[in-house]
C-alpha cells in the first residue's frame, strides 16, 4: 500500500512539470505513470479481470467455482489395479463394500479425466456420499432396490446398464468403452471418461452448471508452520471382512506439502502415467458401518449425522467432528473448537471406517 501511495504521490508532483505548450510529459513522469498503471493493474486484475477477485480466483482452482461435478464409481479389487485417473479427481472417497473390498467414489471439478476406472456399480450410501456434490453421478449399474434409491435421490444419473427390474425409470445413457488388455474378466474392463460424460450431458439436457466442492479452502502453511507428522495408518477391515491389501498408509511430504498414497504395501500409482497418487489432504470419517445385511453380503455405512472425525494436512493431525444432516446435505467439517476446518487447496482423500481403524505417527 506505501508503494501504491509513493507513485501517486509522484505522478501528482510530476504533473505540473508537463510542457503543456509543447504537450510533453517529463520522461520521469511518464514513467512513474506507467509504473502507477502497472501496479493497478497487477493488484486490481484478479478483481477485474478474473470475476470475484482473488477469492473468487482461489475458489476455482479450489474447485468452488460454478461447475457442476461428475462422481465416478471406481473399483479397488486385485484385478482393477492400477486404477486409471484417480489422480486428477478433486475429491476421492474411499469405503468397504462387499467381502471387504473397498470401492471409491472419484469426485471430478476443476480438472478432466480422459480415462476412469475400472469403472463399477454403485450402492446406497455410494450414492449419497454423491448427492453430496450435487453432481452428474455415474455408475455401472446396480441392484435392482439400489436403482429405485438413487433415483428417489433426485440426481442427475449417468448409468451404463438399464434398469430392467422396473423398480426406477434409469436407463443406460453413460459412455464407456471396454479394455480387454486391462483384464480378462468382463467386469474389470469397463472405462469412462468425464469429457465424454460432459458431452452426453448436454445431449440430454442435463446442467453443466453447479456449485463445485462444497469446503471450505486455504492456502498451504507456510514452511515453519508445517508439523512432523510423517505417517498416516487406515484400516478398512470390519468385523466380517478384513482381507489383505486394503490397507492404506499416506506419507508426508515436505517440500510438496502432500501425502503419497500407498496401499497393501505397495506405491498407488495412476495406470497410464505409472504416477504415484499424492494428496494435499486426508480425511478419516468414523461412523458404523454394518454388514453383510443380506445373501449378496452387501454392506451399509452411515453417511449421515456425525461423528468423530481426523485430518491430516500441512504435517499436522487435527481431531474434530464431521456432520451432515440428511443425504442432500453436503458434509462438515469441523476441528475440535467446532470450527470450520479449511483444507488445503488440492485433491483431498476422505476414508470411512469404523472406530479404532486410524493411527498417525
Amino acid at each position: 500500500m506505501k508503494t501504491y501511495l509513493f507513485y501517486l504521490k509522484e505522478i501528482l508532483q510530476n504533473f505540473y512539470s508537463i510542457n503543456w505548450k509543447g504537450i510533453r510529459m517529463k520522461k520521469t513522469a511518464a514513467s512513474i505513470l506507467i509504473g502507477m498503471l502497472a501496479v493497478i493493474l497487477i493488484f486490481s486484475s484478479a478483481m477485474v479481470i478474473i470475476p470475484g477477485g482473488i477469492k473468487g480466483a482461489v475458489k476455482e482452482m479450489a474447485g468452488l467455482g460454478s461447475e457442476r461435478p461428475v462422481a465416478i464409481m471406481v473399483e479397488n479389487s486385485f484385478a482393477a489395479r492400477p486404477q486409471s485417473g484417480l489422480y486428477l479427481a478433486d475429491v476421492v472417497f474411499e469405503v468397504v463394500d462387499e467381502y471387504g473390498i473397498t470401492r471409491f467414489v472419484a469426485i471430478y471439478c476443476t480438472k478432466d479425466a480422459s480415462i476412469v476406472g475400472p469403472f463399477r456399480s454403485s450402492r446406497p450410501y455410494y450414492a449419497e456420499i454423491a448427492k453430496s456434490f450435487d453432481p452428474i453421478h455415474c455408475f455401472f449399474g446396480t441392484y435392482p432396490h439400489c436403482y429405485q434409491y438413487i433415483e428417489s435421490l433426485g440426481m442427475y444419473v449417468m448409468s451404463a446398464m438399464t434398469d430392467r427390474s422396473g423398480m426406477s425409470s434409469i436407463v443406460g445413457l453413460c459412455p464407456y468403452w471396454r479394455d480387454w488388455n486391462r483384464s480378462k474378466v468382463q467386469e474389470h474392463t469397463a472405462f469412462t471418461s468425464t469429457i465424454s460424460i460432459k458431452q452426453k450431458a448436454q445431449q440430454i439436457g442435463y446442467p453443466l452448471e453447479g456449485n463445485g466442492i462444497p469446503f471450505s479452502y486455504k492456502g498451504d502453511a507456510a514452511e515453519g508452520d508445517r508439523g512432523s507428522i510423517n505417517n498416516v495408518f487406515i484400516d478398512f477391515g470390519t468385523p466380517a471382512y478384513s482381507p489383505k491389501g486394503f490397507n492404506v498408509n499416506f506419507q508426508y511430504d515436505r517440500n510438496s506439502n502432500s501425502y503419497l498414497r500407498y496401499m497393501g504395501g505397495k506405491a498407488h500409482v495412476d495406470h497410464e502415467t505409472g504416477q504415484i497418487i499424492s494428496a494435499k489432504n486426508v480425511v478419516v470419517l468414523i461412523t458404523d458401518i454394518v454388514g453383510p445385511i443380506d445373501q449378496y453380503k452387501h454392506m451399509s455405512v452411515r453417511t449421515t449425522g456425525s461423528g468423530q472425525a481426523f485430518y491430516f494436512l500441512d504435517g499436522n493431525a487435527v481431531e474434530g467432528t464431521w456432520e451432515r444432516g440428511g443425504a442432500s446435505d453436503p458434509f462438515t467439517f469441523k476441528d475440535g473448537g467446532g470450527r470450520i476446518l479449511s483444507l488445503n487447496v488440492g485433491s483431498t482423500w476422505v476414508s470411512m471406517v469404523m472406530p479404532g481403524k486410524v493411527g498417525w505417527q
